[in-house]
């Protein structure tokens, strides 16, 4: 099976394996072949409920037969009781909806300066929050920046967990600080909640707003409905996507309800924000997330975390709930393409970290047989 390649009709943006999927059931997919893979990416922690799970494919099947499409010129029932399902579960919060992660933080970055009046944003090195211009800006990933500077808005950039720097980098002309709770591309590496607490008291000092990325690590990835709840700050602004829908595309920004309103209409939109299908299955996805999902988060991602830190060539192993990196001693994306050979769909964080995001709803026995056919690759 080749490694490389993409289709003739598609331009190259993507470096894809020589593999089509053509069907899946809850943690596992199937080719085009008819041979199974056991799912531990999930789409990117995208599909975090499973595959074709009845709750999101009930809901988007339901609303199909009703209503597609009617435009943000009018209201629709799944778009206001997900802006609701969404409010309720942040402590009070307005949504603007539209189509990815990195919309989501777009939207973010202009209603941190709609508020705040200031062009500079204070990001992480190693952060990534996007490939549009505005959410290019503020990824703290040099190779990914190079060739489309200058970009907007002027960002600063800090090390994670590193005090010093973030107040560095903090000046009159900042606007917003941006962090994910968990860095996703730059490695799986969690924020401690000493450094999230003094970036709330440092933006609230120096007049800025508190702006988290929780595309990757919120809903239910991390243990907890959102990241932050773990680390006990709440921002004042937040970027969903992924899971949201459980593959079908949708971002949302919700801003809480003691900031600054921002936006007026006009400031900004988006064409198929909260489009019916969508939010239908968002509603479904936001009410399957309960304490006892969340429990077998916690669990299993405790499983899958000892069972990695004890296979050989593991140097290291850490992330938060279902959203693991392991640190290898040796390059991860060989290792990715060995594993996939062998029936298993895993990611890489990074030239020599492997990235492990299965879906929520993952058993115990799953797990052991993800360990056990990685177990064979490393040895």
């Amino acid at each position: 099976m080749s490694t490389v390649g993409h289709a003739p009709a598609l331009l190259p943006t993507y470096v894809r394996h020589d593999l089509t999927f053509v069907s899946g059931e809850g943690s596992w997919l199937v080719d085009a072949d008819g041979r199974r893979y056991l799912d531990l990416l999930a789409g990117i922690a995208v599909v975090s409920l499973g595959h074709r799970h009845p709750a999101p494919l009930g809901a988007a099947h339901a609303q199909l037969d009703v209503l597609w499409h009617v435009s943000n010129l009018y209201s629709t029932e799944p778009m206001s009781r997900l802006a609701s399902l969404l409010s309720e579960r942040f402590g009070g919060s307005s949504a603007f909806f539209c189509n990815s992660g990195a919309e989501a933080v777009e939207a973010g970055l202009k209603w941190a300066r709609k508020v705040t009046g200031r062009p500079v944003v204070v990001a992480l090195e190693g952060s990534f929050h996007g490939r549009t211009h505005g959410a290019l800006a503020v990824t703290g990933q040099p190779a990914k920046r190079a060739g489309w500077e200058p970009l907007a808005p002027a960002a600063r950039f800090a090390h994670p967990n590193d005090l010093v720097s973030l107040e560095a980098a903090l000046g009159g002309d900042v606007g917003a600080i941006l962090l994910e709770p968990v860095l996703g591309e730059g490695g799986i590496i969690p924020l401690e909640r000493g450094f999230v607490e003094a970036a709330r008291a440092l933006a609230d000092a120096h007049g800025a707003v508190l702006l988290f990325d929780e595309v990757q690590c919120g809903l239910g990835r991390a243990g907890s409905f959102f990241a932050w709840q773990q680390l006990g700050v709440k921002p004042d602004a937040l970027a969903l996507a992924k899971a949201l829908a459980n593959g079908l595309p949708i971002g949302a920004l919700l801003v809480a309800d003691e900031s600054p309103t921002g936006f007026e209409p006009g400031d900004h939109g988006s064409t198929f924000g909260g489009n019916p299908v969508a939010a239908a299955a968002a509603c479904s996805v936001v009410e399957m997330i309960d304490d006892g999902l969340l429990a077998a988060v916690q669990a299993r991602g405790a499983q899958l975390a000892a069972g990695l830190s004890a296979l050989p060539g593991v140097v290291a192993t850490r992330g938060r709930g279902l959203m693991l990196g392991a640190d290898l001693d040796r390059p991860a994306a060989p290792v990715a393409a060995a594993a996939l050979a062998a029936g298993l769909v895993v990611g890489t964080a990074g030239e020599h970290t492997l990235r492990l995001t299965p879906p929520l709803t993952i058993s115990a026995d799953e797990v052991r047989h993800g360990l056990e056919l990685l177990e064979e690759v490393l040895a």
